[in-house]
């Protein structure tokens, strides 16, 4: 096939339900579709494919997110599937669907792109991700990652794309309205104070929950009437997380002036009522989109120079970053941002975006695609 014949793309992931793997999905899956590319995702399913399937895409549903020996069963069903879909193209995201795509692999086998999403352990098994014909890394961390546990790993297949955010959906200096404002303070009079800090992030320890009700009691304690959002904390199944948090902040004196509600639709909304957003998780994240987010919107972030947070705020706004685990540090560059947010740091021109990561994602596409002329 010619470069400018339209493709079949296989994604291949665990499942549809939420984070930045299947955020990513969703983004190319648009962007097959607007350039009248055939967009096919396998999962096990999740409240993103009717999304997806509205998107212009399609989904074949296969058990292939639990990481357990059943799972092998699926690897008949899936060499089936990519048979008859007969696609130009195979992008793995997943480890566990990465070997399945290897022992499912037959004469048609597509070329193959992998998405490093995570930072992940260095083993055997992780380095399936890396025989792909073309590695992409969500940020330069990651790809410094690869290329330090995984010698055999050629740099010329590798390809760094950040991750991106939705100018779109999180546009510069944005405001709620008076009745989203009005419904908000009414939901949640506990955060009624002089000053919020939003934590985006699911319900686990890593996200750095409880460093956020610490910095919280510590900036209370030199006399600010600050309040905490743990946005996205409450999830279900993480209920004794939840009361360890509660202790936490009872212990703290915290009664009354923190909140962790479920994810919500309206995050843009939240960014913008928040005085501070941070990100305190206590392991390296390969990228961090919540951080791209709140600054593009023109919000100060205050997180950890870990991982792809502390690259991110290094290079996009710098009052934000300080070194990993230096407490003291985190409270006194808390105080001074709430005091004086620096906004004018914030260099948007540095800031991913969708737009990008979708058109660079494409071009690694396009390359395989024309070193692999007879794939179809």
């Amino acid at each position: 096939m010619t470069a400018t014949a339209p493709w079949t793309v296989v994604q291949l992931l665990p499942e549809m339900q939420a984070g930045g793997a299947e955020r990513s999905t969703l983004e190319i899956g648009r962007a097959l579709v607007a350039h009248g590319h055939r967009s096919v995702v396998i999962s096990a399913g999740g409240r993103l494919v009717e999304q997806l399937v509205a998107e212009g895409s399609e989904h074949h549903t296969l058990a292939i997110a639990k990481k357990s020996l059943l799972t092998l069963l699926q690897i008949r069903p899936l060499r089936r599937l990519l048979d008859g879909l007969n696609p130009d193209l195979l992008h793995v995201r997943s480890r566990l669907p990465a070997w399945l795509a290897h022992f499912a692999a037959s004469r048609s086998m597509p070329a193959s792109v992998s998405t490093v999403h995570g930072l992940n352990s260095v083993s055997r098994y992780s380095a399936i991700l890396t025989r792909a014909e073309r590695v992409i890394a969500v940020s330069q961390t990651s790809a410094n990652h690869l290329q330090e546990n995984y010698r055999r790993l050629d740099l010329s297949r590798l390809r760094v794309i950040p991750r991106g955010m939705s100018a779109d959906d999180f546009p510069h200096q944005f405001q709620p309205s008076d009745a989203w404002i009005s419904d908000f303070r009414s939901e949640f009079p506990q955060l009624a104070g002089e000053k919020l800090l939003t934590l985006p992030g699911r319900g686990t320890r890593l996200k750095g929950h409880t460093t956020a009700l610490e910095l919280l009691a510590a900036v209370r304690g030199r006399g600010v009437d600050a309040r905490l959002l743990l946005l996205g904390a409450d999830q279900p199944g993480r209920e004794r997380y939840l009361d360890e948090l509660r202790r936490r902040a009872g212990e703290l004196g915290l009664e009354g002036c923190w909140l962790a509600t479920t994810s919500r639709s309206d995050v843009r909304e939240v960014y913008a009522v928040s005085d501070l957003v941070l990100q305190l998780s206590d392991r390296p994240e390969s990228f961090g989109r919540t951080v791209a987010e709140a600054l593009h919107q023109g919000r100060p972030v205050l997180g950890w120079d870990l991982g792809g947070v502390g690259e991110q705020l290094r290079r996009s706004y710098p009052p934000g970053v300080v070194e990993f685990s230096d407490q003291s540090m985190l409270v006194q560059r808390a105080c001074g941002l709430l005091s004086d947010p620096q906004l004018e740091a914030i260099d948007r021109a540095s800031i991913p975006t969708i737009e990008a990561m979708q058109e660079a994602t494409l071009a690694v596409y396009a390359e395989v695609v024309e070193a692999n002329p007879d794939v179809s």
